[in-house]
């Protein structure tokens, strides 16, 4: 077992279900949603784009054909086309181009078929944010939500901007009101938007997490307009600072904390849990999921990388509670209950 070399900042490491129990249910359906706030998630993450009419609605993206049957609808078929979204030209359907009551009669699909199977292929429709909140309300216990707002910059570029609409959604309801609540996005701009905003209209539930990318990598609302920052500038000491100005805590990748060895192990932690606890900053990594495909390689149950591979996934999960982490997104929030509370139970013998 690694030595622990940074404590969390938070009272209590927090599981949160990536898109629901995507491990076992279509993600972003109500479905899988329900499925992790019963596995023990502490926060529940919709990823978020938004309709020609105004909705929010839970898709990872807003390019719709590999998560729902939207192909399979000839009524459709016209709307098929290609748009540059952050810079990439994607060809498909696009959340932009449907209502609320058109998304309605599309049903989802599973985004990782070789791996997770099409068994509830067609069972569930796609999700509205204010279902999920509804759905967390009526749960029994306090569950936060941890949005994403996706491609800010496209969407207020076509005249749809999420971020005061989904503001104005948390502040519609009486839970979202008093829950925890964290706003996630990989740009920068809008999430200092957010932070004056929570300040002016007193929403003291609400925190922000800034994403981070891989180091090469820029925001999207910096590439826009011609600037120079990248991630690799976001995680120095100096850009954890600018960070903390705004933000309440970091999201970046598990080998942002944990790079890997050449002979595929996991490697001692980096300074960017520490530096980041420096500036009050938390840091919430993505994603562990639990098959053999994502887990580094000396993790890895034989060489089928379908296999679901429970031990491999505990192992990458405690590794990373010993570097510190106070948050961590996982598909199977069943497991990363297992792991945090198991860790607990350790820690108090």
């Amino acid at each position: 077992m690694s030595p622990v070399i940074e404590k969390p900042l938070a009272a209590r490491v927090q599981v949160i279900a990536h898109r629901g129990a995507s491990a076992h249910l279509p993600e972003h359906t109500l479905a899988a949603y329900a499925r992790a706030i019963d596995d023990g998630a502490d926060f529940i993450e919709p990823d978020l784009v938004m309709t020609r009419d105004g909705a929010l609605v839970s898709r990872h993206e807003n390019e719709i054909s590999g998560t729902t049957d939207v192909a399979a609808h000839a009524e459709f078929a016209s709307r098929r086309t290609t748009k540059t979204i952050d810079g990439v030209a994607v060809e498909g359907w696009f959340t932009e181009d449907f209502t609320l009551a058109e998304l309605k009669t599309l049903r989802a699909r599973e985004r990782l078929p070789e791996l997770r199977g099409t068994a509830h292929d067609g069972l569930f429709p796609v999700a509205t944010f204010a279902e999920i909140v509804a759905l967390a309300a009526a749960c029994g216990r306090t569950v936060g939500i941890i949005p994403e707002i996706k491609h800010g910059t496209y969407f207020r570029n076509i005249g749809l901007p999420m971020e005061d609409a989904l503001l104005d959604a948390l502040a519609a309801h009486a839970y979202t009101r008093a829950a925890p609540v964290e706003i996630q996005s990989f740009e920068v701009g809008n999430l200092k938007y957010l932070d004056g905003e929570r300040k002016r209209r007193g929403m003291a539930n609400l925190h922000l997490l800034q994403l981070l990318g891989e180091s090469h990598e820029q925001p999207f609302d910096v590439v826009a307009v011609g600037g120079a920052l990248d991630y690799a500038a976001m995680t120095t000491p100096q850009g954890l600072r600018e960070i903390a100005a705004y933000a309440d805590a970091i999201g970046p990748s598990t080998r942002a904390v944990l790079p890997l060895t050449q002979d595929g192990r996991l490697g001692a932690a980096t300074a960017l849990v520490r530096d980041a606890h420096a500036t009050g900053l938390e840091v919430h990594v993505y994603t562990l999921r639990p098959e053999n495909a994502f887990l580094p390689p000396a993790l890895r149950d034989g060489d089928d990388l379908h296999q679901r591979n429970e031990a491999g996934s505990l192992a990458e999960m405690h590794a990373l509670l010993d570097a510190g982490i106070d948050a961590f997104f996982t598909d199977d929030p069943a497991l990363g209950r297992k792991a945090v509370d198991g860790r607990g139970a350790s820690a108090g013998k």
